[in-house]
């Protein structure tokens, strides 16, 4: 087949998929959602505070009650007019109002009675700035590879938002929903990054086996501590849909085990498929147990630099729990078997499990896909 039709085929091949994926997408965000809360007339608002009526700061800095400000509304029924509302003093809800601050309001209307309250400050535009600004450098220092690695950052959250969530919501296991996303976003992101190759093919294929194995291991350390997904902190809720709508929240805990543990897992792959392949292009000739052997060389040093990294990023995402911990002075007993530190626990060593093993995965996919006929054609 010449270059040219190769290159309609493709055409043609990513032009269905993108096609199925924008049909899957259309008929999974058209579902009715049962209402668990009434929020009827209520809205969330914006606004800019114009006026401070009632302070509620104290003589030491601290803020004790409410405040009352007057706020301009630039959305929503009340656009352009200027309501008076109250912004309470806790750390979760309210604002510590000052003039021309944005704030977002919870507006009720029912007929002529408005009733309003500040919920937060505005943080939309700080929030998107910093993300189009994070995909800016992404693109600029990474030039084309990077512009390409911003694409398959997006495709992947439009995956989790627009086909895991309504799935899951609809019924469907998040474990394997869980898969089908990772595996999704990792053969887009890959083909984006090393084109339809073999290299994306074992990185892609290395990928998923780490992140099954990190869930694999997950299960077994439930199984073995008697933590579930029903232990964690928001259970109560989780609960509410679970007798609602029967959403299998039970596997929730697991199924974000391996979204987290994707990008790591990406990255340990694609290292060492690209190692390999580089090997085999330089020495044609190499046999596949010297090809593999090379493969583990090189993935035994990511090991090192990345045995640590997804166990510190869970133990970051708790740092304030330990603090307490400390604090109160519990006893080692306690806190090594209190549900969050094994939550905790398991999501870092599952992850790194996932970690390691995707090493030896990825190496035996490679030996085979890259010294398989003839290797002075095939090894490239």
């Amino acid at each position: 087949m010449s270059e040219k039709k190769k290159r309609i085929v493709r055409c043609l091949a990513g032009a269905a998929f993108l096609a199925a994926l924008a049909a899957a997408i259309f008929y999974l965000n058209h579902i009715t959602k049962l209402q668990l809360i009434n929020r009827t007339g209520q809205t969330f608002e914006t606004g800019m505070v114009v006026e401070i009526l009632e302070d509620n700061i104290q003589e030491d800095g601290m803020r004790v009650g409410q405040q009352t400000v007057v706020v301009h509304m630039t959305s929503g029924a009340k656009k352009g007019e200027d309501l008076v509302t109250t912004s309470s003093a806790g750390y979760l809800f309210g604002a510590a109002c000052t003039l021309g601050m944005k704030v977002i309001v919870i507006q009720s209307v029912s007929g002529e009675t408005v009733i309003t309250s500040v919920y937060s400050a505005d943080r939309t535009m700080v929030i998107v700035g910093f993300a189009a600004l994070y995909l800016l450098l992404l693109c600029v220092l990474g030039g084309r590879k990077g512009a390409r690695g911003a694409l398959g950052l997006v495709f992947t959250f439009v995956t989790i938002l627009f086909i895991y969530l309504p799935m899951v919501y609809l019924g469907c296991s998040p474990f394997w929903t869980s898969v089908l996303i990772c595996a999704l976003a990792t053969a887009v992101t890959m083909v984006l990054i090393a084109g339809l190759s073999k290299k994306a093919f074992c990185a892609t294929a290395g990928t998923v086996s780490g992140v099954i194995m990190a869930g694999i291991t997950a299960t077994a350390f439930s199984r073995l501590s008697g933590i579930t997904g029903w232990n964690v902190s928001n259970i109560e809720s989780l609960i509410t849909l679970w007798q609602t709508k029967e959403i299998q929240v039970g596997g929730l805990l697991f199924s974000g085990l391996l979204i987290s543990t994707l990008g790591a897992v990406m990255d340990v792959t694609m290292s060492v498929s690209s190692s390999m392949q580089e090997v085999c292009v330089q020495n044609p000739q190499i046999s596949r147990l010297e090809l593999m052997r090379a493969g583990m060389r090189v993935g035994r040093d990511i090991m090192g630099t990345d045995a640590n990294t997804l166990i510190l990023a869970f133990a970051g995402t708790s740092i304030s729990m330990l603090v307490l911990d400390y604090a109160y002075d519990l006893p080692f007993l306690q806190i090594v078997n209190s549900n969050n530190i094994g939550i905790a626990v398991m999501q870092g060593l599952a992850g790194s499990y996932g970690v390691i093993l995707s090493v030896p995965a990825t190496v035996l996919v490679a030996s085979y896909v890259y010294c398989r006929g003839n290797r002075e054609k095939l090894c490239g």
